[in-house]
């Protein structure tokens, strides 16, 4: 069931909101609400791309040996970077 109460437009990424919380020395930015601004916002990145980097992690773990993990998390946008 919808909620009309709820905020316009997409969310805060988490990673995003952690990361602005962890530079506010552990309080959350008086900023950074329930919308997303364009710090905390969507970060473009292919679904694809996403895919491939989250099966190589899991491997990776699975297999124990090196699947490319490393550079494929490497390839995806930064949530976590103050511009």
């Amino acid at each position: 069931m919808a909620n009309d109460k709820g905020p316009e437009g997409p969310q805060p990424e988490a990673l995003a909101t952690f990361a602005a919380t962890a530079r506010n020395d552990g309080k959350k930015p008086d900023d950074i609400g329930l919308t997303a601004t364009a710090e905390s916002g969507p970060v473009p990145a292919s679904s694809e791309q996403k895919a491939e980097a989250a099966t190589k992690v899991l491997r990776e773990g699975v297999l124990k040996r090196d699947q490319g993990a490393d550079e494929a998390v490497d390839a995806l946008p930064d949530r976590t970077r103050a511009d």
